[in-house]
């Protein structure tokens, strides 16, 4: 998702705003940020495909707290009105990620 994400960003930026509940006509500089922030989630999609098809459980276990920190981040943000509510989505998203991941991983430990 990350990846695809992030291609959709590089693509349309104006489409990853409206999404978020953001305006879409925004100023030069933030189309920037957001295509910035569209090359990062692709990059993170590869790194966890990467991660994935070599099986490297470190890099899973490093993710859990970062993706629980930033769905706090994220809500804070939504709830003293600096994002629209429709940014809630993308902390949900992490909270979500950083549950399934921490869940995977403690039953890939017992199975083990």
């Amino acid at each position: 998702m990350a990846a695809l994400f992030g291609v959709a960003g590089l693509l349309a930026p104006a489409v990853v705003l409206g999404s978020s509940g953001f305006a879409t006509d925004v100023p030069d500089s933030t189309r920037v940020f957001v295509t910035a922030s569209s090359m990062a989630s692709l990059n993170m999609g590869v790194y966890y495909l990467v991660a994935a098809a070599t099986r490297w459980r470190p890099f899973f276990r490093f993710t859990v707290p970062f993706r629980l920190l930033t769905c706090a981040v994220f809500t804070t943000l939504v709830l003293t009105g600096v994002a629209p509510g429709g940014f809630l989505g993308v902390a949900a998203w992490e909270g979500a990620g950083a549950v399934a991941t921490g869940l995977a991983l403690a039953w890939d430990a017992r199975r083990r």
